[in-house]
């Protein structure tokens, strides 16, 4: 899952994205409003964590602006402003849910994933291909009865792997979803994971190369 945070509170912001980061989530993070668009416009985010008042660009006009394009993206806006009227009018401007500050990051959390849940085609909560079992929300993955250690890399490409339900997954699309913007995609960051979860996979092999295309389970 790939989160994008816009917020100015620089503590706040770096904390939020080490907690999402720790719950296996690849994490961007920007400071101003103008910023932050570019940023929601640019790259396929499953959820964006988007503050109110915004400097630069308010949060409101990002919001709509992201509609506007038709992003994809669910928007999860965070504000000290906790009236209803202004939670009705946030959420008329196209944003997805509404947390008030201060909020309990537990609560951002399950926020998060409900968020993700609702920007793909609905998926059972556990992923079964054969022997092969991914639960994603103890974000635990077992081959028959054998609990497997995967980093949250790994998990994140098996989940995106059984997610897409036989359909071929390019590098550039596991990259895009799996990672963050700080990796590098003139690198060999996919090869070298899809080779580490294979191994750690097991016998009989359950992912497939498909030259030139991508991979599929």
């Amino acid at each position: 899952m790939r989160v994008l945070v816009i917020e100015d509170d620089r503590e706040l912001a770096e904390a939020i994205g080490v907690g999402l980061r720790r719950a296996q989530m690849a994490v961007d993070v920007v400071g101003d409003g103008r910023s932050g668009l570019r940023r929601a416009l640019v790259n396929d985010y499953d959820v964006v964590l988007l503050d109110r008042d915004l400097p630069g660009l308010h949060g409101d006009e990002v919001c709509a602006e992201m509609v506007a394009q038709g992003t994809r993206s669910r928007v999860l806006m965070l504000t000290a402003a906790a009236t209803i009227d202004e939670r009705v009018d946030g959420l008329s401007r196209g944003a997805d849910d509404y947390l008030a500050k201060p909020f309990a990051f537990e609560e951002l959390l399950a926020r998060v994933h409900a968020l993700a849940r609702r920007s793909q085609p609905a998926l059972p909560p556990v992923l079964v291909r054969g022997d092969l079992r991914l639960d994603t929300a103890e974000r635990r993955v077992w081959r028959g009865d054998e609990l497997l250690a995967l980093g949250p890399k790994e998990f994140g490409v098996l989940e995106l792997l059984l997610a897409a339900q036989g359909r071929v997954v390019s590098a550039e699309e596991l990259l895009a979803r799996a990672w963050d913007e700080a990796a590098d995609p003139f690198t060999t960051t996919v090869k070298v994971t899809m080779s580490r979860l294979r191994r750690k996979l097991g016998e009989p092999p359950v992912i497939e190369t498909v030259p030139q295309a991508g991979y599929r389970i």
